[in-house]
């Protein structure tokens, strides 16, 4: 049985050539509000969260991705891919590496430190080496600043993590998203109760799809190393 309001409101019509099952109609915003209300109230129960903290994410000030300037430090195959996805977006695309690239178009920042001032987002996709251990640092941190996010996904050493942890706590970073840690398996405890931190656990690679490119690759390289040719993906030192 439809509510009352649903059937008090008008029918937008169809053409006809559209199956009876495609039917879009028009509520009025009494039953839209509604119908609103009964979710939000069980998206609280599933959540398991306490309401002063329900109520707060809910009205949390929240900024579009577009436009946004993102600092990308590695511009290797994962900084690239990262960086054709969030160009979609509308993102202004920066970056670091060892040199660079004639291939793209995004600005170039030699300095680390100059990146992270340009940045509104820094995310960390290099190799971890004796250059690039704490490549992030206290300069660093202070130089995106107190509206800056910084995202690891590289590994965890790329990130000074005891100055990361300092930063978040004294407001000098807006907020993190680390996907590694500098002692895995450890998460710094601090991390765990901060409402601007979102932990992941490096699983990106946990779908069929990547597994199934990760074997290729590896094949790939294999009969590429016993027929003399040059590898795929190298690493370099």
């Amino acid at each position: 049985m439809a509510p009352a309001a649903a059937t008090a409101a008008k029918w937008s019509g169809k053409p006809p050539a559209l199956p009876s099952l495609l039917l879009i109609r028009r509520v009025d915003a009494s039953f839209a509000a509604g119908l609103r209300q009964r979710f939000r109230v069980l998206d609280f129960f599933a959540s398991g969260e306490p309401l002063p903290a329900f109520l707060a994410a809910a009205e949390a000030p929240r900024a579009a991705l577009g436009g946004k300037r993102i600092g990308i430090i590695g511009l290797g195959n994962i900084g690239s891919l990262i960086a054709k996805r969030l160009e979609a977006f509308g993102c202004v695309i920066y970056y670091n590496s060892r040199k660079p690239k004639d291939s793209v178009s995004y600005r170039y920042f030699p300095s680390v430190h100059d990146l992270a001032v340009e940045s509104d987002v820094l995310v960390v996709a290099c190799a971890l080496n004796k250059d690039t251990r704490h490549i992030v640092n206290m300069d660093v941190l202070d130089a995106l600043g107190k509206d800056g996010i910084i995202i690891n996904i590289g590994r965890g050493a790329n990130i000074d993590e005891a100055e990361m942890v300092r930063a978040l706590k004294e407001g000098r970073i807006a907020g993190a998203g680390p996907d590694v840690f500098e002692n895995e398996p450890e998460v710094p405890a601090e991390l765990l109760s901060m409402d601007n931190v979102v932990l992941t656990h490096h699983v990106a690679v946990s779908t069929s799809e990547s597994r199934g490119d990760l074997r290729d690759h590896t094949i790939a390289n294999l009969e590429a190393f016993f027929s003399g040719k040059p590898l795929l993906t190298p690493v370099l030192p």
